[in-house]
């Protein structure tokens, strides 16, 4: 199950790019009120946790499991393929900034939960269920390859502007004797509407 490891390798051992890997308080997601960003069809909801993932035309409809930092100051990944995680110590979906939620793109047995994520094209549809049973939809609006020491830290895991939301696993060549897959595909979506509880 490497498909992710080097994603949570570049993020730590890279530094972030030149930031220094968050922490829990200061990322912490202050709580906001419904009316501080409007957005058509609703506004930005209170945060609560993300608890399942759904990607139509991509055929994806997964668990969301919470990721943090290990020790190390590496990015935690999803240990079941199969699911997703939620970076906690960043935005919540729906409020402002960017909701990061990370996927295996495959594992020892196959294909995993974002496998055909590179797949996705602007204006497809995705809705993240939170906690509280709210619903928010996001709309791809771009897709981009990154070389693993080129990885844009400081886009994916931003804290403030629009709501938005980034999809990230592994992508480009695998190469085992440099420790896996040599890129990551990072989806960008933005917020477009929302279904309270």
């Amino acid at each position: 199950m490497a498909a992710l490891g080097v994603l949570a390798l570049i993020l730590g051992a890279a530094g972030w790019m030149g930031l220094t890997p968050p922490s829990k308080e200061r990322t912490r997601a202050a709580p906001v009120t419904t009316t501080t960003v409007p957005v058509a069809g609703g506004t930005v909801l209170k945060a609560a946790r993300p608890t399942h993932l759904r990607i139509p035309a991509i055929d994806v409809s997964a668990t969301v499991t919470s990721l943090g930092i290990h020790p190390d100051r590496t990015v935690e990944v999803p240990a079941n393929p199969d699911q997703a995680g939620w970076y906690r110590l960043g935005s919540h979906p729906g409020q402002a900034g960017s909701a990061v939620i990370l996927g295996h793109v495959d594992s020892t047995h196959g294909p995993a939960v974002f496998y055909r994520l590179r797949s996705l094209t602007r204006g497809d549809g995705i809705a993240v269920r939170a906690s509280d049973g709210s619903i928010t939809h996001f709309e791809v609006t771009s897709i981009s390859t990154y070389a693993n020491a080129d990885f844009p830290a400081q886009k994916v895991y931003r804290s403030t502007g629009r709501p938005g939301l980034a999809l990230v696993t592994c992508g480009g060549r695998y190469d085992a004797a440099h420790g896996g897959y040599q890129a990551n595909v990072v989806v960008f979506a933005d917020l477009v509407s929302n279904e309270p509880r």
